[in-house]
């Protein structure tokens, strides 16, 4: 789905400036030094939209005063050193199509939450978004009980026309993507690295899986590296696509509660499958279960509950 602008397609006025889309602008400015996501998002805002803040002088940038000057300044030193077709380019050589927050096709629950990526890399291609979308997430130690229920679990709700997400992770993650898979229904995985990446490494054959009959999304350009920092940047993404998040097993402080802390606050449907207790993965799902998320172990209780909270369509 990436945007090819002719290279005569000239912007108003622009003096023989090729006109530009909204992913190559966003693309071209978060590779800047000092920007990033907010201030990127701020200055878009201010001057226009992202084509319109790359080709503003620094004057306007610095009257802009979204970040201190002498990091406006050096970032717009920079886009000397940038050229956006060439990071186009170079994302599409890796086999990577790329979606901006302000076009159409980006994702409408992800629109929502109160700090969207400004571009999505992804491979393969977006499920519907008229069904259900519900994320499956739980610990990296998950034990034979866990992993047979998230896989049974994403299942089901995969052969009910359903959309399920998770992080490509080890434990139940994968069994979520496997149990889609499996029934022969649409999977996502949400990932801390770039897509043309594979981490774990054991599970790329899954993950090439997922990009022939699902979407593998990321809001990190190719060649990008799995470093721990990503992990719960990536959780507000996979919180944000959803309607709702079932938490299999998670031990206390654990991504898996990270994501449905964030899910929370964005207004999603906070679920837990109940398990035993006696593990420390267990102790997280007693954690939901007292704050009050409903107890769930099928497919029919996760709708259930997405009904009493309007989403999903269901």
């Amino acid at each position: 789905m990436r945007r090819r602008i002719p290279q005569d397609n000239l912007a108003p006025g622009g003096g023989g400036i090729p006109s530009m889309d909204a992913g190559r602008a966003w693309m071209a400015l978060l590779a800047l030094p000092g920007l990033g996501r907010q201030r990127a998002r701020r200055l878009a805002a201010a001057l226009g939209g992202p084509a319109a803040a790359w080709r503003a002088p620094a004057q306007e940038w610095l009257a802009a005063a979204v970040a201190p000057r002498e990091v406006l300044l050096r970032a717009a030193a920079a886009r000397d050193r940038i050229d956006p077709e060439r990071l186009a380019r170079r994302v599409a050589a890796a086999g990577v199509d790329w979606v901006a927050w302000d076009e159409p096709a980006y994702p409408r629950r992800l629109r929502t939450i109160p700090d969207p990526p400004l571009i999505l890399y992804y491979r393969g291609r977006a499920p519907a978004e008229d069904v259900p979308w519900v994320a499956v997430v739980g610990s990296r130690r998950a034990s034979p009980y866990g992993v047979q229920l998230a896989h049974r679990l994403a299942g089901d709700m995969a052969a009910a026309g359903w959309v399920v997400v998770s992080g490509l992770a080890v434990g139940i993650d994968a069994a979520a993507h496997r149990g889609a898979l499996a029934a022969g229904g649409r999977s996502v995985a949400v990932l801390g690295h770039g897509p043309d990446r594979v981490y774990p490494e054991e599970h790329r054959p899954l993950a090439e899986r997922l990009a022939a009959t699902g979407w593998l999304v990321a809001e990190y350009p190719p060649g990008t590296p799995a470093e721990a920092f990503r992990f719960p940047e990536r959780n507000r993404i996979l919180a944000g696509l959803v309607d709702g998040v079932v938490v299999v097993e998670a031990a206390p402080r654990s991504g898996a509660l990270v994501t449905a802390d964030l899910a929370l606050a964005a207004g999603r449907a906070v679920m837990a499958v109940p398990g035993p207790v006696t593990r420390r993965q267990g102790e997280g799902i007693m954690e939901l279960l007292r704050a009050g998320a409903p107890p769930v172990a099928t497919w029919t209780d996760v709708a259930a509950v997405l009904g009493d909270h309007g989403l999903g369509g269901v």
